[in-house]
């Protein structure tokens, strides 16, 4: 087997990658890593040494492919499947592309700020900058909400990259600000994420992880 995904079962980046790898049946080898334990850390560290996950290893092109959109372009290039994440026609590309934008830096990165916040020992908690990520974290909620209006998925009709990056983006973020109370539209495309069968895999084997997850 090529492929190894460097990853954690709770990770919501590693999420990303993982509906990609489940969406096209890729054979890959999973490997699990605890950055909170040796060697598991240090090994990590030898590959990724930003520490960051997820990564993909191919060992058939001797490449080291960190970040989950260039892991999923990675893919798109080298280990095409049925599903194609990145659309050919340039303009409906950079839709997409945008769109993932809009996902990852507008909502993914202040839900992290969120649920990370809450990870903090006693008395080292940011309130200021979890009020903010929240507030920033509704604004792009209403903006995906209008995005959504009329489509199956974020960009029309076809599953792409920024499904990928909606996916554990909202499924977090709903843990947060529940959805259905305020962005009903983006909670009814969430429902066709979970229920898609790559990302339902990817939350099936993160279940026994969830008693980990911050209150």
């Amino acid at each position: 087997m090529s492929l190894t995904l460097y990853y954690h079962p709770l990770s919501s980046f590693c999420h990303k990658a993982l509906i990609a790898l489940y969406e096209n049946d890729t054979p890959c080898k999973l490997h699990l890593v605890d950055l909170g334990k040796e060697p598991s850390r240090g090994d990590f560290l030898k590959i990724a040494p930003l520490g960051k996950f997820p990564v993909l290893r191919d060992d058939a092109n001797g490449r080291v492919i960190p970040e989950s959109n260039i892991v999923i372009e990675y893919l798109d290039q080298k280990y095409p499947g049925r599903t194609r994440f990145i659309p050919t026609d340039p303009d409906a590309a950079l839709r997409v592309r945008a769109l993932d934008r809009l996902f990852d830096s507008n909502l993914h990165v202040h839900m992290q700020k969120v649920v990370i916040d809450r990870l903090r020992p006693a008395g080292q908690s940011d309130a200021l900058g979890v009020e903010q990520a929240k507030g920033q974290i509704a604004t792009a909620l209403s903006v995906i909400e209008n995005e959504l209006t009329g489509r199956t998925w974020a960009a029309g009709e076809a599953f792409t990259l920024a499904d990928c990056a909606a996916a554990p983006a909202l499924f977090y973020s709903d843990m947060i600000i529940a959805l259905k109370d305020r962005y009903p539209g983006t909670a009814a495309y969430l429902q066709r994420l979970k229920s898609r069968p790559s990302y339902a895999r990817v939350l099936k084997e993160a279940e026994p992880y969830f008693a980990m997850m911050p209150k």
